[in-house]
């Protein structure tokens, strides 16, 4: 259960590390309008938006690497039952 919990809580933090870069990259490095958009064109190459798009595109990566196990381990038990790991199966 432990292990279910980590999981989800490694979900959680980063799905929030992901929204709230998006968030700051969207208020600094291309805010909304015309004026962003012409603003977006200097901000875009400046090393904290270069930065912000890495942070995203690994949280990304993590979220959705999470979400896949998470899936594919709840379909593996539901097929075929009895095979989950225990604790002790895994410092074995």
């Amino acid at each position: 259960m432990e292990v279910i919990l980590k999981g989800i809580a490694s979900a959680i933090l980063a799905y929030t590390a992901h929204y709230g870069v998006t968030k700051f990259y969207n208020y600094v490095c291309v805010p909304d309008g015309l004026m962003g958009y012409l603003s977006g064109l200097i901000t875009v190459g400046s090393p904290i938006c270069k930065v912000s798009v890495q942070v995203m595109t690994n949280t990304e990566v993590s979220y959705s690497s999470l979400l896949l196990m998470g899936a594919s381990r709840a379909l593996v038990d539901t097929v075929l039952p009895g095979t989950a790991a225990t604790t002790k199966d895994v410092i074995s």
